[in-house]
């Protein structure tokens, strides 16, 4: 706040150097007195402290007097630190357990007592009462002392060609079906030797269903094609495909042939729509220059009738493979024995293995004297007929079985990639008919797990068809 005339006033009037504006005081006072006194026995006061304060600001600091805290002047002094903590273990992933629904039957009256129909509830038959149940995962993995080389997962595709993009076959194909008193699965996978090269898939897998009701009929086709040949996908998809054309257009003569038992005209009949089969591959590799071993398959078919009441199984095909039954805990092998060379071959017919003709009596008739009389009618002869030697026995037989399954029976239908360790390792038959003993066959995603189960030193394709029996 400005006053008006002097600003200073309040300054002057409060200053502590201004003497005091009152009356002065006299100096003979009793304190003047005293300090008189004073001052005559002990002569001047001693002179003040000094201010500890004020000196230590005035005296240069050094090394020795600084405080804890503060930095020598040498620099900062480093201190071990204790070892850092160590991180924590990585939990492992929470995998879930997968769980389906089960509808939980409702709860009767307790046995002996009345159903008096009190308390009870209207709207307990609409509800739907279900409970989740844990299912276990498929179990994968391998057999034997070590695992095999190759990684267990598919790793290179095949290539692909423009053009050619409808030749192309996946890795996997997984199938199945229940009719009548059995229940199928049926897979085939490429081998790890094909994945790890990024090949294709040689083995084929074809399953059909021809007919309605009790007199349908189902078809499983296997077909591996060889390894030395560039195209053995190819033949071995062609192979599947005619037979089950073939066998689409008899299936009613065939399923009426099984149904009754008529073994001799199924297996003739079979045989007959096989070695058309084979012609059409032979035509194919002539279509595409090939050799005929060079666009060829092996072919293995298995016959279901879908009537309950008919528990004929029929197998039948050309090439090498496995049939096992698993029956009572333990596989068999009931692959058909091949025929003897002899019984291949089969009696000479004529202009293929007929016997060369009688000699043509001669014209030139001779005389009891040495003269010969010659005539000569002007008659053209008739060529004689072509004979050629026996006809080779053909490189692989028909096979043909038919049997009757038992209730508990499994039938397992294997390509050559399958049926080698079947027969070569004794874990894996031992493992597959530990998991397949029980009554209830395995679903889909069980069945891929059980056919992958690897073993060292066999990394071919596998293809195998399990027919479960109620």
């Amino acid at each position: 706040m400005t006053q008006q005339g002097d600003s200073n006033w309040w300054d002057k009037l409060y200053d502590e150097s201004v003497p005091d504006t009152a009356p002065a005081v006299s100096g003979d006072t009793l304190d003047d007195h005293f300090v008189t006194a004073t001052r005559a026995t002990t002569g001047p006061p001693s002179p003040r402290p000094p201010d500890m304060t004020t000196e230590r600001a005035r005296t240069p600091a050094h090394a020795d007097d600084k405080a804890p805290w503060e930095s020598p002047s040498g620099g900062p002094r480093t201190f071990p630190s204790p070892p850092p903590p160590a991180p924590p273990a990585p939990e492992p992933p929470v995998v879930e357990t997968p769980t389906v629904q089960v509808p939980v039957p409702p709860l009767g009256p307790v046995p002996g007592e009345a159903d008096t129909g009190a308390g009870a509830d209207p709207d307990a038959a609409d509800r739907d009462l279900t409970v989740e149940v844990s299912v276990p995962r498929p179990r994968t993995g391998f057999v034997g002392s070590r695992p095999p080389t190759y990684e267990a997962e598919p790793t290179a595709l095949p290539v692909a060609r423009p053009g050619e993009l409808g030749e192309l076959v996946p890795d996997t194909v997984l199938d199945g079906a229940r009719y009548g008193t059995c229940t199928v699965r049926a897979a085939s996978v490429r081998g790890d030797s094909a994945r790890y090269r990024g090949e294709p898939r040689r083995d084929a897998l074809l399953t059909a269903r021809f007919g309605h009701d009790e007199t349908a009929l189902v078809l499983i086709a296997v077909a591996a094609g060889s390894r030395a040949a560039e195209d053995a996908h190819l033949a071995a998809s062609d192979a599947c495909r005619w037979i089950a054309e073939a066998v689409c257009r008899s299936h009613a003569r065939l399923s009426e042939d099984i149904r009754t038992g008529r073994r001799g005209d199924l297996k003739s009949g079979l045989h007959r729509l096989t070695d058309r089969t084979y012609g059409k591959l032979r035509a194919r590799a002539a279509e595409r220059g090939l050799a005929p071993d060079e666009y060829t398959a092996t072919l293995r078919c298995l016959l279901v009738p879908a009537d309950p009441a008919c528990r004929t199984r029929v197998f039948f095909g050309i090439g090498g493979g496995g049939l096992f039954r698993l029956r009572d805990g333990a596989w068999q092998d009931i692959e058909p024995l091949l025929p003897e060379p002899a019984a291949v071959t089969g009696a000479p017919v004529v202009g293929f293995g007929s016997p060369p003709p009688e000699p043509v009596a001669s014209t030139n008739e001779e005389t009891e004297e040495g003269d010969r009389l010659t005539m000569d009618l002007g008659i053209t002869t008739a060529p004689a007929p072509l004979v050629e030697g026996p006809v080779p026995p053909p490189a692989e037989p028909f096979r043909f079985r038919a049997s009757v399954a038992r209730p508990g029976d499994t039938l397992l239908l294997a390509s050559p990639g399958l049926a080698e360790p079947m027969r070569g390792e004794p874990a894996l038959a031992r493992e597959l008919a530990a998991r397949w003993a029980g009554a209830e066959p395995p679903g889909l995603a069980a069945f891929l797990a059980d056919s992958q189960l690897r073993v060292t030193g066999y990394a071919d394709d596998r293809t195998g068809v399990g027919v479960w029996e109620a």
